[in-house]
């Protein structure tokens, strides 16, 4: 398994890269945020080498409007992970399965030369998805034992805690598959 995080403007644009092999960095939320570290965040994930992905904040409604939104400020490299953050908003609301499948479809049309994945909490994925659409593949958060999501289902990234930040583990047997996937 390999060692990855995933960040936010609550992080460090600093953050520490020993033993990891990607970093997941909060892009965009809806159709207004930007995350103002995304860019030094970036720069530092690539110095150190790490294979990088950017996610969304899904929102309800909009959904080709977020996707552009998203695309737009993600920095654009092959080999580059997209995600989709599907889970509850601030204001109790979320995003249906039509409106996560959809704008999942739509980052792909935009962006065909990167994989986008579906990353959700496991009541998401056990409770809310009825369509088990995940895009290029699944990135769980269950906060139990690093690589053991308490799920049926084939998954790529599982999140395994937030303490003292968002940890997770890549289900590739090396950082060279991991890059291999992700090149698409």
């Amino acid at each position: 398994m390999l060692h990855g995080i995933d960040v936010s403007a609550y992080q460090s644009s600093t953050y520490g890269t020993s033993g990891l092999s990607f970093v997941f960095i909060k892009a965009t939320e809806g159709r207004s945020y930007v995350n103002s570290k995304l860019s030094d965040q970036t720069k530092h994930g690539r110095d150190a080498g790490l294979v990088v992905g950017f996610y969304h904040f899904l929102w309800p409604g909009n959904i080709t409007a977020q996707a552009e939104y998203f695309v737009s400020h993600a920095p654009e490299k092959a080999g580059d992970i997209l995600a989709v953050d599907w889970e509850t908003t601030g204001e109790g609301t979320h995003a249906t399965n039509a409106e996560k499948d959809a704008f999942i479809r739509k980052v792909k049309s935009l962006r065909p030369h990167n994989r986008v994945v579906l990353y959700t909490n496991r009541n998401f994925w056990l409770n809310i998805d009825t369509t088990s659409y995940a895009g290029d593949g699944l990135w769980i958060a269950d906060y139990v034992t690093a690589g053991r999501p308490r799920i049926k289902a084939k998954w790529l990234f599982h999140q395994y805690t937030d303490d003292p930040l968002d940890k997770d583990v890549a289900n590739f047997g090396s950082t060279t598959a991991l890059r291999q996937w992700a090149a698409v």
